[in-house]
C-alpha cells in the first residue's frame, strides 16, 4: 500500500498515512481538528532501456544505428571510467 503525506489546512501539522490506492483522506488533523488535504511530492524515476533520450544518446552516430551494441558498451564503459 502507498504511503500518503496530509497538512492540516489550519494548522499546517504534516503526517503520513499508509492507505490503499483511492482512499479518503483519514480524517480531521489530531492536532488541532482542521481539515486535511494531500501533499503531492516529488518522486524519484528513473527511465531505463531504450527509447529514452538519455539512453540514446549514447548510441554512436555512425551507421550501425541501435544494433551496434559493441560500440555502445565501450562508450558506457569510458563514461563509467571517467
Amino acid at each position: 500500500m502507498p504511503v500518503y503525506e496530509y497538512v492540516c489546512r489550519a494548522c499546517g501539522h504534516r503526517l503520513e498515512e499508509i492507505q490503499p490506492m483511492g482512499a479518503a483522506a483519514p480524517g480531521p488533523c489530531p492536532e488541532c481538528g482542521g481539515e486535511l488535504r494531500r501533499v503531492y511530492s516529488r518522486v524519484g524515476v528513473r527511465f531505463s532501456g531504450w527509447g529514452f533520450s538519455s539512453t540514446d544518446k549514447l548510441l554512436p552516430e555512425r551507421g550501425g544505428g541501435r544494433k551496434d551494441f559493441r560500440a555502445l558498451r565501450e562508450k558506457a564503459e569510458e563514461i563509467r571510467e571517467s
